[in-house]
């Protein structure tokens, strides 16, 4: 709470504006059983009905009633500002903090959880921010001033509400401060199905070729109905404050009901008064029955603060430097390098490499061996545990990291596009570029000849999965995005694993002249594509075992050698 207040703080002026016309909405809305009261004695006596006096306080209501309306207008529109500005703050900040995330972090984390926090979670709290604004300050000043009506009207019978209030309120608290833990593991069973469908969906085509979709609906169904029953649990407990306080709430209108009506009978007060005082019980009972809901639901909308803020909180990615590489020739330096993804689970140690300006490394090995690793470490995706990284004798701790990876241009096996246009999705990297330019870089890569089938050619919009594109098309356009920019370093990790041998065969020519004066590291299965590489790295759990170019480490007949020759068996 204290951090949520902290967070209305610069909407302060317009909380301001909430409470005038909350108090506004409330004074208006109160004057209505009074007046009301005032027409009841004008006509209480059919023999003398006060038509003057009667007119006067039906004029009076209705400017009541059209204050009360105007200032309701405007309490709900500063209301929904103050809740949907907030709301898209924190949502913008959760985002920014998770684009600043590490990979290391976000890969330890549930990805679908993360949707649930941003999207579902910020929901929530706003819906209940605005059910706190518009009904609880309204609420309790209805409560307060409803008091002061009614003590004006009959003191005694003000004080015999008062001190029954507290029995409703204890029975509204004692249910609501139980709530809260069944709305955490209701927010906790929702971001853990969002992940599952996330993942299943776009595991989808995986999952029916190997007959999966039973087994993905059993275990749907299983976390289905947890969070059925969280569900149940948290609305049930959450809807038993409500009529918990409307029994105690009637009992107490009954007991002024009954205490009035004797009062009357006795001369102490009068018909109008007496409903008057009536109107304003049961206006005095519905604000805590409100608020008993209010609360419930803000105790939901404090959970999913919570777990907005604690994605807000989580430690970005620091910068140990500020610099900047400037102009890069490409020398790129491993020093007694040692790095583990669990601190007690060492994976490689003491690792040391110099690449030359222009080579053309590849690394090769069994899965698991480090080789995405090694890239990874390279990108800082991941920082070493020991040792230095250096390009161009240049410890790359010290750059930033937007600097370092600008100086990469990275082609990935799995492909990634974004919803946008082809030519969106090819400029990525090289925003400025003209459409000549991108053309070009499509023709080198041989990306032109389908893209101009397409029904909008280069205009033609893509969603996230690349829509009618083929897994080697799409992988031709992250190619081309590459050959678009044309970094002084490149990675490429199982680049061509979808294309066919035909399509790769036309682009190892553009791949060439991409590569030429280049430092290239090449991951690579396909071990006839890296022959002519200027070094073979061979790593296995983590070591670098064998270095060499191809004939060296043929004519040595180790790992390589051994691994090489499989292809063929």
């Amino acid at each position: 709470m204290k951090r949520i207040i902290a967070e209305l703080n610069p909407y302060r002026f317009y909380i301001a504006a909430v409470l005038v016309f909350a108090f506004i909405t409330v004074v208006m809305t109160l004057r209505i059983p009074v007046l009301t009261g005032q027409a009841v004695d004008c006509i209480v006596s059919a023999q003398n009905v006060d038509t003057a006096g009667l007119f006067h306080v039906l004029a009076e209501m209705g400017v009541s009633i059209a204050v009360t309306i105007i200032a309701q207008y405007l309490m709900n529109r500063i209301n929904n500002h103050i809740a949907y500005s907030l709301t898209r703050s924190l949502r913008g900040r959760a985002f920014d903090t998770l684009s600043r995330l590490s990979v290391g972090q976000i890969d330890k984390h549930p990805h679908g959880d993360y949707i649930s926090r941003i999207i579902t979670d910020a929901d929530v709290f706003s819906d209940g921010l605005l059910l706190g604004f518009s009904q609880l300050f309204s609420g309790v000043l209805t409560i307060i001033l409803t008091i002061v009506f009614m003590a004006r009207i009959s003191f005694l019978l003000a004080m015999i509400v008062v001190v029954l209030t507290p029995v409703s309120v204890f029975v509204a608290k004692y249910i609501s401060s139980r709530s809260y833990r069944f709305f955490q593991k209701q927010a906790d069973d929702r971001g853990v199905l969002t992940d599952f469908v996330d993942e299943r969906i776009e595991g989808q085509k995986l999952l029916k070729s190997f007959s999966y979709t039973d087994q993905t609906i059993a275990d749907f169904e299983k976390m289905n109905a947890c969070l059925t029953e969280s569900s149940i649990k948290a609305t049930f407990f959450s809807s038993l404050p409500n009529p918990s306080s409307r029994f105690v709430n009637n009992l107490i209108y009954m007991s002024v009901g009954v205490a009035g009506a004797f009062a009357a009978m006795n001369g102490h007060l009068t018909i109008g008064g007496l409903t008057a005082f009536l109107a304003y019980s049961a206006q005095y009972a519905k604000p805590f029955n409100e608020i008993t809901g209010v609360v419930t639901e803000m105790g939901n909308a404090i959970v999913c603060a919570g777990r907005l803020f604690e994605l807000m909180d989580e430690p970005r990615e620091t910068e140990t430097g500020d610099g900047t590489l400037g102009r890069v020739a490409g020398r790129i330096g491993f020093s007694d390098v040692s790095f583990s993804y669990r601190k007690n689970e060492p994976l490689m140690e003491h690792i040391s490499l110099a690449i030359h300006k222009g080579e053309r490394i590849a690394i090769v090995g069994p899965t698991g061996a480090g080789k995405t690793t090694l890239i990874n470490l390279l990108m800082r995706f991941y920082d070493i545990d020991d040792g230095t990284i250096t390009i161009d004798e240049r410890d790359v701790r010290t750059v930033t990291r937007d600097d370092l990876r600008a100086h990469f241009g990275m082609v990935l096996q799995e492909t990634w596009l974004a919803e946008g246009t082809v030519a969106d999705n090819i400029k990525m990297g090289h925003p400025e570029a003209t459409m000549d330019d991108v053309i070009r870089a499509a023709e080198q890569t041989k990306a032109h000849e389908f893209i101009r089938k397409l029904p909008q050619k280069y205009d033609t919009f893509l969603t996230t999965d690349g829509g009618v594109l083929s897994q080697g098309q799409k992988q031709l356009l992250c190619i081309t995005r590459v050959m678009l920019s044309l970094p002084p370093m490149l990675i490429l990790d199982e680049a061509t694993s979808s294309i066919d041998t035909r399509t790769e065969m036309k682009i190892q020519a553009a791949f060439a002249k991409m590569m030429q004066g280049r430092t290239t590291f090449i991951v690579a299965h396909r071990l006839s594509t890296i022959k002519n590489c200027d070094t073979i790295l061979y790593m296995e759990h983590g070591t670098i075992l064998e270095s060499g170019t191809h004939d060296m480490l043929m004519a040595k007949g180790g790992r390589y050698a051994r691994l090489y020759n499989s292809q063929w068996e």
